[in-house]
């Protein structure tokens, strides 16, 4: 299989410098949705991260042609019974801000004390290839919800993600060490293994 681009179908900036970032050995040019000019609305109804990963890729790569990634990722809460989980980008609200989302989260775990406040990401990554094959990969990162809203690296959920073997929140984290040990890092890697295999030996 030939290729010479990968797009990734987001175009949350922060997201895209991550994948950037590992993918970047596999010597092709990698494009956000914006970037490669698409504009689409998608109905992601699947009722798991990997279904929503695979409707995204799916419909991008029938618009774009080539090989096209998407992920669906989340956090979920065990004390709000896996809550928000695959409704996290839209929990409260697509307009929500992150510092209104992270807040509610905290104070609905008010009463909730060290392992109650256990929580996860969850990263689930598809890629769709030209024959109309579909590879899926899913990454996790274990953690706790902290009592306020710290750091400023990241995006999302991460300044109430803490992490106690390292007493940080994955906000604190530089880019580098969070893409070692995220959700979103892990599920790429695997991908960027898989895709290899796929690809050949791409220079």
């Amino acid at each position: 299989m030939e290729a010479t681009r990968i797009i990734f179908a987001t175009s949350n900036e922060g997201k895209m410098k991550e994948v950037r970032m590992i993918l970047a050995d596999l010597g092709l040019e990698i494009l956000s949705l914006k970037e490669a000019g698409i504009h689409a609305d998608i109905v992601e109804d699947g009722k798991t991260f990997e279904e929503n990963a695979c409707i995204k890729a799916s419909a991008i790569q029938k618009l774009a042609g080539g090989i096209v990634l998407a992920d669906d990722s989340g956090l979920e809460v065990d004390y709000l019974g896996g809550a928000p989980g695959i409704y996290s980008a839209r929990y409260m609200g697509e307009d929500t801000s992150y510092d209104i989302k992270n807040q509610a989260i905290i104070d609905k775990l008010e009463k909730a004390v060290d392992d109650e406040r256990s929580a996860r990401f969850v990263c689930a990554i598809a890629a769709a290839l030209p024959d109309g094959e579909v590879l899926t990969t899913r990454g996790t990162i274990e953690g706790r919800i902290g009592y306020e809203i710290i750091g400023d690296g990241g995006f999302g959920y991460d300044p109430i993600f803490y992490l106690p073997e390292r007493g940080l929140t994955t906000a604190q984290l530089s880019a580098e060490e969070k893409n070692e040990i995220s959700h979103r890092g892990r599920a790429l890697r695997a991908m960027k293994t898989m895709l290899k295999e796929k690809l050949g030996d791409i220079r």
